[in-house]
């Protein structure tokens, strides 16, 4: 049998100094605690706030809003809990699982875990509906855990924001790189393919120092209407007149990972279409960003779904809504997909508030399958000064790069 140590990293619930404050956001869920569950990495979540290594048995560790922590754990598992400074019960069979539990969770009403109702929010949804099932067995009802997810996981790490912003930067350069790489091909009269293309811009990252999480899609105006465009084999030609769609992405070892999408024209002119069309996803992403920072300076709380709104109420004022088949943007924390709010009325309606320290991309993007695909994306840290957009030099018109 093996034995596992946890991991050395942040564990941030396990600082007793924090305890007063998280008491109270407990309490302003309306829950008499929070409840983190996890078996085997189940509910990464739970693994990454407690700072655990490798378990393989079932665990329970309740915060409450008044009173200790407590810990109910299997009894083979001394070594993955060794870090958990309060008291603690263990198990071995099912049965004293299952007669434990009611104890444990005694003075408990309610309790915050990692559910979702509906799974309207899947990136909080991580406890198995069998252990929903035996936690209401006790007589305890759920809430979502998804404000305490975002201010205790996807806040960005100290030192966080600032890794962003040098990946940022590195992603900035690579996408203009890449642009006048496919220029140049064009010029020499051996046009790049869309793959090879991708080539160069994932090389240029790791070369930059961005070599985790790294991922690209290069793709011509029609095929990126498939807005998670990979090509099969080499993919299209970049030709002369070519409407280009570049959308890249990674992180330093151990940083926030910086997520952009850039529209460039390799050729004389866009045609009408093009500009309508780029123009209608600029001023959609606009519009989202001026909703961040109106809203900042009111002071009042933003939820993930209002901007999502914003922008798709602009994009159907220009008659493009139809073609609009995502979600305005994604959480990012220590994960480029992260489990903070996204900006979502789409997929699923996020109600959580975006809360300090968290960060998200916008992107909006019309796709109309088999003519042209647009995106423009940005990443915003929702600090409490107000929403920093990074790069600091977004994208305001298309990028012509004339071929001769």
């Amino acid at each position: 049998m093996t034995s596992f140590a946890p991991t050395p990293d942040a564990s941030p619930l396990l600082d007793p100094d924090e305890l007063p404050r998280l008491r109270e956001r407990i309490a302003e869920l309306g829950a008499d605690g929070w409840l983190l569950y996890d078996f085997r990495d189940q509910n990464p979540l739970a693994h990454t706030l407690l700072g655990l290594g490798k378990t393989t048995r079932r665990a329970f560790a309740l915060f409450p809003a008044s009173g200790e922590p407590r810990l109910l754990r299997h009894a083979i598992e001394a070594s993955s809990w060794r870090g958990w400074p309060w008291p603690q019960e263990t198990y071995a069979g099912w049965e004293e699982l299952e007669e434990a539990l009611p104890g444990f969770l005694k003075g408990m009403r309610s309790v915050a875990m990692e559910v979702s109702p509906r799974s309207s929010v899947p990136t909080v949804d991580r406890v198995p509906s069998g252990t929903v099932e035996l936690i209401r067995s006790t007589g305890v009802e759920l809430v979502s855990s998804g404000d305490l997810v975002s201010q205790y996981h996807s806040r960005w790490h100290p030192g966080g924001l600032e890794a962003h912003r040098r990946a940022a930067r590195v992603v900035r350069e690579v996408a203009h790189g890449a642009f006048e790489r496919a220029r140049q091909g064009v010029a020499a009269g051996a046009p790049l393919h869309e793959a090879a293309l991708m080539e160069w811009i994932e090389n240029g990252l790791r070369r930059g120092g961005v070599t985790e999480q790294v991922g690209c899609i290069a793709a011509l105006g029609r095929t990126a209407s498939d807005p998670h465009y990979h090509p099969g084999g080499d993919g299209e030609a970049i030709e002369a007149e070519s409407l280009v769609l570049i959308d890249l992405w990674g992180t330093e070892p151990g940083g926030i990972p910086a997520d952009q999408t850039w529209m460039a024209w390799i050729g004389s002119a866009p045609d009408d279409r093009t500009v309508e069309v780029w123009t209608a996803v600029r001023d959609a992403r606009d519009r989202a960003l001026d909703l961040l920072h109106s809203r900042h300076a009111e002071g009042r709380a933003l939820r993930g779904w209002e901007v999502d709104r914003a922008a798709r109420e602009l994009l159907a004022e220009r008659g493009l809504d139809r073609w609009f088949v995502h979600r305005l943007g994604h959480s990012i924390d220590r994960e480029l997909h992260g489990s903070g709010p996204n900006l979502d009325d789409l997929e699923t309606r996020d109600e959580r508030r975006i809360l300090p320290g968290t960060g998200f991309s916008v992107e909006p993007g019309v796709y109309i399958p088999g003519e042209i695909g647009v995106r423009s994306e940005v990443n915003v840290h929702w600090s409490e000064d107000g929403p920093e957009i990074t790069p600091t030099e977004i994208q305001r018109e298309l990028l012509v790069l004339p071929v001769e």
